[in-house]
């Protein structure tokens, strides 16, 4: 039974598969829900977190529940000790999910309308809803929580704009950060937040996450084992190896970058796969496992005391993802970002 998307479409929206803010299951992460409503409940709950952890694990929409929970409870005395799971008939969830609520403020990736795509980046225009929407009183006295998400997305402009709004919120305020890589974020940012790290989903929460997006498991067990190894404790993964194929894109891009001299012919056909009009989910695959690829071999080097190696890797690690931003950004021609990213792994794979 397909659900109703009633959440607006997103840089990174799924066919099929609920937005965060219409995500009524939460699945796992029980002690970092814990410890903020325990804070909550005690009137102690800090003006802004970070929720940070690899991507598709639920950071957005363990935000979404905790929004949820607030403007449900605006008295903190009177908040449950867990989460109420939010109710797909309710008027609270589907002004929240709609982005409807004047509660709550979610800032992301606007649209571009020169491409008719989404932007590269959290712009510096989104944060500056920002100081609009504290400037409203509350209407009914309650929390206003502005979701952004991802933080590590913004550019400069941007960081520094919410910087200032970071420095002396108004009373009940909360914001809530998702972060993939907080390294990304400006020092001076992650200062002024409590940062609540969230680990990847185990192999049963990954499989119950997967079943709630009606999502169809590989029939046989030996698929079922190489999704959760490539999945990595993230649903998203899952869902782009299984429907999107991502395990096909993965396995070929393993065979091209770790066989010794590049087979060309297998890379183009690679690069055609990945790279065509209506194929950017497929080329977001292809360059994740690149950049996957650069990280597990970094840390296999670092494990064995081979430092200059793990170096050299990780430098490599950083220039494809400027390459990959770069791409986006600009709109380079995919098929040679494809093709020069296979020479650029290849290359590492055998300092």
């Amino acid at each position: 039974m397909m659900f109703e998307r009633i959440a607006p479409e997103q840089h990174d929206t799924l066919d099929g598969v609920p937005e965060p803010a219409e995500n009524p299951h939460l699945v796992g992460h029980g002690p970092a829900a814990a410890m903020l409503l325990s804070a909550y409940r005690a009137g102690k709950l800090p003006h802004a977190i970070i929720l940070t952890g690899p991507v598709g694990i639920g950071k957005a929409t363990l935000a979404f529940h905790l929004a949820y929970q607030l403007l449900k409870y605006p008295h903190h005395r009177n908040c449950p000790e867990t989460l109420d799971s939010p109710d797909p008939n309710s008027g609270l969830y589907r002004q929240i999910a709609s982005g409807a609520h004047p509660g709550v403020l979610h800032l992301t990736r606007p649209g571009n309308e020169k491409t008719k795509g989404f932007k590269s980046v959290v712009t510096v225009d989104e944060i500056r809803k920002v100081s609009r929407f504290l400037s409203m009183t509350s209407h009914d006295g309650g929390y206003r929580v502005v979701i952004v998400d991802p933080a590590d997305d913004m550019n400069t402009n941007a960081a520094n704009a919410l910087l200032k709004n970071l420095e002396e919120p108004p009373a009940r305020t909360l914001f809530v950060l998702i972060v993939h890589a907080p390294g990304r974020l400006l020092p001076t940012i992650r200062s002024r937040c409590q940062t609540v790290r969230l680990t990847p989903l185990d192999e049963r929460d990954l499989m119950a996450a997967f079943a709630g997006a009606e999502q169809a498991m590989p029939d046989s067990a030996d698929e079922r084992a190489a999704l959760v190894a490539r999945s990595g404790g993230s649903v998203r993964n899952a869902i782009l190896l299984t429907q999107y194929g991502g395990l096909e894109i993965a396995d070929a891009l393993d065979q091209v970058v770790t066989g010794g001299r590049t087979n060309i012919t297998a890379a183009h056909k690679l690069a055609d796969a990945v790279a065509g009009r209506d194929g950017s989910i497929r080329f977001d695959i292809f360059n994740r496992r690149a950049l996957d690829l650069l990280a597990d071999t970094a840390s296999e080097a670092a494990s064995h005391s081979d430092l200059s190696r793990a170096k050299a890797l990780s430098d490599a690690w950083h220039e494809a993802q400027n390459a990959i931003s770069e791409t986006e950004t600009y709109n380079l021609d995919k098929k040679q970002h494809v093709l020069t990213m296979i020479d650029r792994l290849n290359a590492a794979m055998r300092m």
